[in-house]
């Protein structure tokens, strides 16, 4: 990999894209604008090649452009483009529900597009499903303490990171924080606990110790969501991290990876005894109320069956696990740096906490974004969080380029 140095930036472009999480004043888009994807690679326009370091935001599995999901999506687009799901069916979003509840042992999936769509469909339906069973008090939810769900309003409202949500309290509504006690359990008035399994990816890598679900298991009031969406998919060694935890969900989203990271695409899984609160006459009204417009795309849909293939085909889940343990001395070393406070890792969800007190911003953002504009600079993207240095790279990575990651990443921290 090589990396022209960001000092040869060219002129700003004329730019009228607004992008997300990002201060537009002063912004080059120029600077990272990327063009094209292979492997675990991108190149920017350029010509820099970089090792994709957060898997462009915990999505990608397999690599960009692996030919096996390409193919499915060109053979699927020449077939059916897409054709709406509400009160229709497509094959393959058919193929991949029974797919998707064979992998997790619940019974049924509802899709929506990315993320915070599929959370917001668990929470209209726990409510739903109270109010269908004869229970409409139970209108309050539980979440973790620095949780994260998404950036729309009910995604919002369960999340606990005050720089995403402070701006935007008078459309939120109030949660409860869980306190891995059974007291939020025995109220009333809950409709669901959602929870996030072993790693806190927003807030840092933040990991929750195992004894945190303990009082959620075998649980059946309130309803228990947990939230797959960005652990899913083999980051934490499984293909759920729910599985570590001898926990079983009622409800389960799950997206980012789903398509093996190449087009937007969620769903919500559910259990029987959710499913068939909403089984009724037409005239009772029982039904669920939601539905997006490309719900169960096909190209989407097929895009993830390939992507489950290639589990299987590639043996994906053990080169995972195999990675993980393979740059785990490396995890040590840095322990010990006196640049780094912490180092939190699961899987192939990596925080490198720095101590941004002893480091030099040098005109950058923070001491942390100094550190990965250098590492840009070096051939490896990644995107802080905070003073959260993140490394989730795809499944696919070698060790090698993980290992030069880890190189330039200590030189970074000395420069």
């Amino acid at each position: 990999m090589c990396a022209v140095p960001l000092a040869l930036v060219s002129t700003p472009l004329d730019s009228r894209l607004w992008l997300p999480f990002t201060q537009m004043r002063g912004f080059d888009p120029s600077a990272r604008t990327f063009v094209r994807g292979a492997g675990v690679e991108l190149e920017d326009a350029r010509g820099a090649r970089l090792f994709d370091a957060t898997s462009s935001i915990w999505t990608t599995i397999h690599g960009h452009g692996h030919p096996a999901i390409v193919e499915a999506i060109s053979r699927q687009a020449a077939t059916l483009d897409h054709a709406t799901t509400l009160g229709a069916s497509n094959p393959p979003a058919e193929a991949l529900a029974q797919r998707l509840c064979a992998l997790t042992g619940l019974d049924h999936a509802f899709f929506s597009a990315d993320g915070a769509s599929a959370v917001e469909a668990a929470l209209k339906m726990a409510l739903q499903y109270w109010a269908n069973l004869g229970e409409p008090e139970r209108t309050r939810f539980v979440r973790f303490v620095d949780s994260y769900h998404g950036d729309t309003t009910g995604a919002m409202s369960l999340s606990d990171i005050g720089l995403f949500k402070a701006p935007f309290g008078a459309i939120t509504f109030e949660t409860l924080p869980y306190d891995a006690m059974a007291r939020c359990l025995a109220r009333d008035d809950v409709a669901a606990v959602f929870v996030e399994p072993l790693v806190q990816a927003a807030a840092g890598m933040r990991l929750v110790p195992i004894a945190h679900y303990a009082a959620l298991r075998g649980a059946r009031k309130p309803l228990l969501v947990i939230d797959e969406i960005a652990t899913g998919f083999g980051r934490t060694g499984t293909m759920f991290a729910y599985e570590q935890l001898g926990i079983r969900p009622d409800l389960l989203c799950v997206g980012k990876g789903l398509t093996g990271g190449t087009l937007a695409l969620s769903a919500t899984l559910v259990s029987e005894r959710v499913y068939a609160a909403f089984l009724a006459q037409y005239r009772d009204g029982r039904h669920f109320f939601h539905g997006h417009s490309y719900a169960g795309n096909p190209i989407a849909c097929a895009a993830s069956l390939a992507s489950l293939d290639l589990f299987q085909r590639e043996d994906t889940l053990e080169r995972a696990r195999s990675l993980a343990a393979g740059f785990s001395p490396r995890l040590d070393r840095l322990r010990t740096h006196p640049s780094v406070r912490q180092v939190r890792a699961h899987g192939l969800m990596v925080g490198i906490e720095l101590h941004a007190e002893r480091l030099d911003a040098r005109g950058a953002i923070s001491a942390a974004w100094r550190v990965a504009n250098q590492l840009y600079e070096q051939g490896h993207f990644t995107r802080p969080i905070g003073d959260v240095i993140q490394l989730v790279p795809p499944l696919i990575s070698e060790l090698a380029t993980v290992e030069a990651f880890f190189d330039a990443l200590e030189v970074a921290l000395v420069s």
